[in-house]
């Protein structure tokens, strides 16, 4: 029980940051200055494995993770954000100025997805947590990781593909 108030605890001093750093008043930042990733999900079962790839905006900085996805009204197949977390930290999000559905990937600090929240809905302020300290949150198109099959305990991993605009 103790484990669970301190998460909400810190879920919760992570949303109020996150409310009041995002300002009505400064204008959205263009996604083309994030760095970019090449992000890679693996499931095995058995003695095979599928693979599954992304092109990924990295949320490196604060500015880029209070931002994320707000403010998009599109997000192809195959494209995300990963948010990545040093040290690892139990998380929480927010739909605020989020015109899309998406689905949230909590991936712990050994790469394996710990966590899914699939669809979360546009334009709420409800807290979406990681329930554990995690190293890292993929956001996808809602509705990807059932298209897919993606599962808690696939592996993810990935790999700058060059430097931001802004870098």
């Amino acid at each position: 029980m103790m484990r669970n108030s301190t998460a909400l605890s810190a879920s919760a001093i992570l949303f109020f940051t996150l409310a009041t750093a995002v300002r009505a008043d400064s204008p959205p930042m263009d996604l083309g200055t994030y760095p970019r990733a090449t992000l890679e999900i693996v499931q095995h079962a058995g003695d095979s494995a599928r693979r599954f790839s992304f092109d990924v905006w990295v949320a490196d900085t604060p500015a880029r993770s209070e931002q994320g996805l707000m403010y998009v009204r599109d997000l192809p197949a195959g494209r995300g954000m990963v948010f990545p977390f040093t040290p690892p930290r139990v998380v929480g999000f927010w739909m605020k100025n989020t015109y899309i559905e998406l689905d949230m990937l909590f991936i712990d600090s050994g790469g394996h997805v710990v966590k899914i929240i699939e669809r979360a809905p546009p334009l709420r302020l409800d807290l979406l947590g990681s329930d554990q300290p995690v190293a890292a949150v993929l956001e996808l198109r809602g509705g990807e990781v059932g298209l897919l099959g993606l599962k808690v305990g696939d592996q993810v991993s990935w790999k700058r593909v060059g430097k931001a605009a802004a870098d």
